[in-house]
């Protein structure tokens, strides 16, 4: 059985939003508290890159604070590999709703590494991609998450709308939406 480590990517600065969007509430709990309830069930383990939250593992950037997802993702990598785990389903914390299908669509990728197209943020990746993330990072050129998924050779996956917390009108429009529920 694959072991399967969740990480909730959270190191962002929230620059679109004006304030923390990881702690908006909707539905009377944070933000980051959604997208870790909605990931849960797909993982052995879960993580938070980034930041301090609710008693989960903390797992700082690597190699250094403000690498934008990939550093997060990075450090996810790493823990996992050290920790016996042989991937990571990683989601941003301003991503409060996924399908239940999500890690299963992900995981039949045939590289084994897959993103969605709309927010590659979400994906599935081999912890044996740990060393290669740390070359890439290393490397003077665009660090995108989008760019990292072409390196590793990930599945793109479309098809899968979901809603993302950027500015405080998605939240509002997030609001007026029933999802998947």
């Amino acid at each position: 059985m694959t072991r399967l480590l969740g990480a909730l990517i959270a190191g962002g600065r929230s620059s679109r939003f004006g304030s923390d969007k990881a702690l908006a509430c909707w539905r009377g709990k944070p933000l980051i508290d959604h997208a870790a309830d909605a990931l849960r069930p797909h993982v052995e383990a879960l993580v938070v890159c980034g930041r301090a939250h609710g008693g989960l593992t903390m797992l700082a950037d690597r190699p250094a604070p403000d690498m934008g997802p990939l550093g997060g993702l990075n450090a996810a990598l790493h823990h996992a590999r050290a920790n016996g785990f042989d991937a990571v389903l990683t989601v941003g914390c301003d991503t409060p709703l996924l399908p239940d299908t999500l890690a299963s669509r992900l995981s039949a990728a045939a590289s084994g590494a897959a993103c969605l197209s709309n927010l590659p943020v979400i994906g599935r990746w081999p912890a044996a991609l740990a060393d290669r993330l740390d070359a890439f990072l290393a490397e003077d050129r665009k660090h995108s998450i989008r760019a990292w998924a072409a390196e590793a050779g990930a599945e793109v996956i479309e098809g899968i709308d979901l809603p993302n917390v950027n500015r405080p009108e998605d939240l509002a429009v997030l609001t007026g939406q029933n999802w998947y529920e």
